[in-house]
């Protein structure tokens, strides 16, 4: 199997601050202008390693994150999902993903935790396999009610 240009457990130190910084910030100073028309781009770096989400839409989206090293990607995971019903307001729906998003773990470098509750909000994430190659579906429910999903999957791009 090939190896990572960085340890494991760097990596994904180094993807719970791109995620923070990036798409789970309140105050993301990380967007840039994107390379891709119609779409929107969040970047981190740390040194060497180099952080890209670019991502299509808002109700409904659908994107990729790539970590790079040395300009060489080798980790990406791609995602789509949104909310389920086009009348809902999108706004505290998309605020409440924030804060589930900000308490993204080590054990689960994806997306937020397995479970949070604030008030009438439930948001969980199934995860399944390894950093190196995994999928999972995370959900938000209002009052009991499924109002957002995503679908994820990725891992290292690496030749085994």
């Amino acid at each position: 199997m090939a190896q990572l240009p960085v340890s494991r457990e760097t990596l994904i130190a180094f993807l719970l601050d791109a995620k923070r910084a990036t798409y789970a910030s309140p105050d993301s100073r990380a967007k840039v202008a994107p390379v891709l028309p119609g779409s929107q781009q969040l970047e981190y770096r740390e040194g060497a390693l180099f952080y890209r989400d670019i991502y299509f839409g808002f109700d409904f989206f659908a994107g990729q994150e790539t970590v790079y090293h040395d300009d060489a990607p080798f980790w990406s995971m791609g995602y789509a999902g949104g909310l389920l019903d086009p009348t809902i307001d999108a706004v505290p729906v998309y605020a409440f993903l924030g804060e589930a998003l900000r308490q993204v773990r080590p054990e689960r470098p994806y997306r937020g935790p397995e479970e949070l509750r604030k008030g009438a909000y439930l948001y969980t994430d199934e995860s399944h396999g390894e950093v190196e190659r995994f999928w999972g579906i995370e959900t938000i429910r209002y009052e009991g009610r499924a109002v957002y999903e995503l679908r994820y999957a990725g891992g290292h791009l690496l030749k085994v």
